[in-house]
């Protein structure tokens, strides 16, 4: 039997509890209970054994380079079109558009740290729904 060993994904963070947030709407992860506004770490907790949690961690310097790692997100519902336009919304920032004219490709955001995410199609887009 296979057991992920990956506990949790870290973020730097300026503001923990904000950003956290906004990975929130993302996920769908809820914060822990137990974490709160000005906490030093803030985790999103999925809940489920083996999925690991996202942990953001408060650091005293700004992100200043592209992330060597990021997420793919392929929205569980709606349209790639759609998430991009909510996380917008919530603060992120379009930053490379590699969606093309028949459909596919991805849209590059950032959050409100900086941290850089793509957003796919989903599975109903790409005909798995």
């Amino acid at each position: 039997m296979f057991v992920n060993p990956v506990r949790h994904i870290t973020f730097n963070a300026l503001e923990p509890y904000k950003t956290a947030e906004f990975w929130s709407a993302v996920t769908g992860f809820p914060i822990h209970p137990d974490d709160v506004e000005g906490d030093d770490e803030i985790l999103l907790d999925p809940g489920q054994p083996g999925v690991p949690g996202l942990l953001f961690v408060r650091v005293p310097d700004a992100k200043s380079v592209k992330n060597r790692v990021h997420l793919d997100i392929q929205p569980p519902t709606g349209t790639r079109d759609e998430t991009v336009e909510r996380l917008i919304a919530l603060g992120a920032e379009l930053v490379d558009d590699r969606r093309r004219e028949d459909g596919s490709g991805w849209a590059v955001l950032a959050d409100p740290e900086g941290n850089e995410l793509c957003i796919e199609r989903s599975a109903g887009e790409r005909g798995q729904g």
